[in-house]
């Protein structure tokens, strides 16, 4: 079966027209519809209900073009990272999430400079489970996340755990105190701001009939009280880490973030420790399970070197 006529197919479905398709892949009306006859007769079925206007895709058409699609999509980014082996590039691509910048990535952006000073480093925001999809098109080399996935494509590390650290208004009365139970915070207004939550997979199955509602089952924030039983009794959902903040400085409530964070607005907002080891935000290296580009390893390196002159505890990857 050619390319040619799968191609052909797939761009007559998209565009529900033969005169636009023609014009798309630079072929005449006639070569167009001789190769879609020559893919239907090869298959042995009719993909496209030539009777209707506009143009409609049969019951097996809209079927195959689903499958096609994906084929075309997966045969295009075969064919970049395949080029990227050849020639490899002199631009690496993060993809992050903007409270992983608040910690280490401009000091590993930095060091990984100095050892390939060749190479550039072009930074995007993007949130961690829309890294999957980037990292499989070649938008992205790496993506630095803080929520896990499954995807047989996708290599993720777990590169360390992060404590979360309460952050409150100054003028809030529990800044009197160095380290606070989630407990002592749940009369106060919680600021949530993940846009992604946590996949059920990741939360025990006994703890699950302890939340009243399935939406408290993923929200990051929320799980964390609710594993101690404390439940806030007033919250506000917002888009991002930021607002979230900038709530707190105005006094509006209370929210957790990552410890990298707490230099944030330090004039308006207290962070105080939490008592619960176990309160902690992960971060997650992310690559294809063959990463293509030849900056990975020395990335890695540079990670680990920074966590050890740091002190800081972190999962080694182990070498296939």
């Amino acid at each position: 079966m050619q390319l040619k006529r799968l191609t052909a197919f797939h761009t007559v479905a998209e565009l529900k027209s033969f005169s636009e398709a023609a014009s798309a892949t630079e072929l005449s009306q006639p070569t167009l519809s001789r190769l879609i006859k020559q893919l239907e007769d090869d298959i042995g079925v009719e993909l496209i209900d030539r009777y209707h206007r506009p143009l409609q895709l049969t019951p097996a058409g809209l079927f195959f073009y689903e499958k096609v699609d994906s084929i075309l999509k997966e045969l295009d980014s075969s064919i970049s990272l395949t080029q990227k082996i050849a020639h490899p590039p002199d631009t690496l691509n993060i993809g992050f999430v903007p409270s992983v910048l608040y910690g280490l990535l401009p000091t590993i952006i930095s060091r990984i400079k100095q050892r390939l000073p060749n190479l550039e480093v072009h930074l995007k925001d993007i949130s961690s489970f829309k890294q999957v999809n980037a990292l499989k098109a070649g938008e992205i080399d790496v993506g630095f996340g803080r929520f896990s996935h499954e995807d047989a494509s996708i290599k993720q590390l777990l590169l360390r755990h992060e404590r979360y650290v309460a952050a409150l208004p100054n003028t809030h009365p529990l800044t009197a105190q160095q380290e606070l139970h989630l407990s002592q915070l749940q009369d106060s207004r919680i600021i949530l701001y993940h846009q992604t939550h946590l996949p059920a997979a990741n939360i025990p199955a006994a703890q699950r009939s302890d939340y009243d509602s399935p939406a408290l089952i993923g929200e990051p924030l929320l799980h964390l009280f609710a594993k101690q039983s404390a439940l806030p009794h007033q919250t506000t959902s917002v888009s991002d880490i930021q607002i979230a903040l900038g709530l707190v400085a105005a006094g509006e409530g209370i929210t957790l973030v990552p410890d990298s964070l707490k230099s944030v607005r330090t004039e308006q907002i207290s962070y105080r420790k939490l008592v619960h080891e176990d309160a902690t935000s992960p971060i997650y290296l992310c690559a294809l399970q063959n990463p293509t580009h030849p900056a990975f390893e020395t990335l890695l390196e540079v990670i680990y070197e920074i966590y050890e002159q740091r002190g800081i505890t972190y999962r080694r990857a182990t070498k296939a």
